[in-house]
């Protein structure tokens, strides 16, 4: 018998999200294991969910050198959205925790591998599976609703979930907007096959690099301008009066 989600849905869309999706994890347990070992392997379900940006926040990083804006980004896109973040999975973490199962929450912003530039669990990946969007040659997770223009958070747990969906095919197709405007040169214009390394599609180290440029020059690491030129996103921009 599944576990009812309804509550956990509630409680997360009255927190201030606007995507919730429940993956089913066994398809990427090798992967899984590979980067966070065997207790965040154990798991086998995940809550995925996400809050969209603001759009003109995120159009306003088109002048990249505009620090306001920039500035502006970073911290009401960026480190204000993943605060909420962490703390609808909390709560999250809190309901599961009170009927008598087992969680993990992922922070969403956290480097535990400083040579490989990866996290303990990749929320993406969580996104992904859950069929709320599926990997651009970015390395983002892109929805067909906002784009790219969407931040996640996950909660690990062996609460017998009922999955809401399934890896989605990519839709960037030929495009290659985040490649050829990536100041970093990081994205190689690949689209995503889970058979895949990461490397295949970003040099993580080229970005990180990038990033340390943008802290000398503007006191912040923060570039974004792949999430912004998606024409997905773009698109959702577009229908805003």
């Amino acid at each position: 018998m599944h576990y009812d989600s309804t509550n956990l849905r509630e409680i997360a869309f009255s927190m201030g999200a606007t995507y919730f999706g429940i993956a089913d994890l066994s398809p990427a347990h090798e992967a899984i294991l590979a980067q966070g070992g065997e207790e965040v392997a154990s798991y086998p379900y995940a809550i995925s969910v996400g809050i969209t940006l603001q759009h003109s926040l995120v159009d306003g990083i088109a002048d990249h050198h505009n620090k306001i804006a920039i500035t502006n980004y970073r911290y009401m896109a960026y480190d204000a959205v993943n605060l909420r973040l962490d703390q609808i999975t909390l709560a999250l973490a809190g309901m599961l925790h009170s009927t008598g199962y087992r969680n993990f929450p992922v922070p969403v912003a956290q480097t535990v591998d400083s040579i490989n530039h990866l996290a303990v669990f990749s929320n993406k990946m969580a996104a992904s599976l859950a069929g709320l969007g599926w990997i651009g040659k970015s390395c983002l997770l892109v929805t067909p609703q906002n784009g790219p223009r969407v931040r996640f958070a996950t909660v690990l747990t062996n609460a017998p979930l009922e999955p809401t969906g399934h890896l989605m095919e990519t839709r960037c197709g030929d495009c290659r907007d985040c490649a050829d405007i990536c100041p970093a040169g990081a994205i190689k214009g690949v689209n995503f096959r889970p058979e895949d390394p990461r490397s295949v599609r970003l040099d993580a180290a080229a970005c990180s690099r990038y990033f340390d440029e943008r802290e000398k020059e503007l006191g912040l690491r923060v570039c974004g301008l792949c999430l912004y030129v998606c024409p997905h996103g773009k698109m959702a921009s577009s229908r805003l009066q």
